[in-house]
């Protein structure tokens, strides 16, 4: 078997600190279009509340988003695509500066290839736009 983590050997509390160390935002749908977990509840972006467990993604995204949404997913589910790749200009912080945010969305499949659902991935990026030069470890 070829794995990369020994999912036998992680608790959940190791799985939780995992899922919150990532540094972007993640919420989990699963093959019936349901949420079913996210990440970085206290600093998202895009707040997700409890409410939110086990909605259909129709009723988690803006209206004018929506259908592109439920194209991706649908591709996914079709077995015609694994990611998407998007971003957006969105005011973020006190004083709502724009930052450049990339929204990404990633099938979830088994080792047969079956769906099992979609991982929506959202990260600020504004800063590592404007990195310069180098930085090495330690410095």
């Amino acid at each position: 078997m070829n794995q990369t983590f020994a999912v036998e050997r992680m608790d959940a509390a190791m799985t939780d600190a995992l899922f919150e160390a990532v540094p972007a935002e993640i919420t989990v749908i699963d093959h019936n279009d349901e949420v079913v977990g996210w990440n970085k509840h206290a600093t998202r972006l895009f707040p997700r509340p409890m409410a939110s467990m086990g909605v259909n993604i129709r009723h988690c995204h803006p209206e004018k988003s929506l259908d592109k949404v439920l194209a991706i997913v649908g591709e996914m589910r079709a077995g015609t695509r694994d990611t998407a790749r998007f971003w957006i200009d969105l005011p973020v912080g006190p004083a709502r500066e724009k930052h450049k945010v990339m929204i990404e969305f990633f099938a979830l499949r088994d080792k047969q290839g079956r769906y099992l659902g979609c991982m929506e991935c959202t990260q600020d990026v504004e800063e590592i736009r404007n990195l310069t030069g180098e930085k090495r470890l330690l410095d």
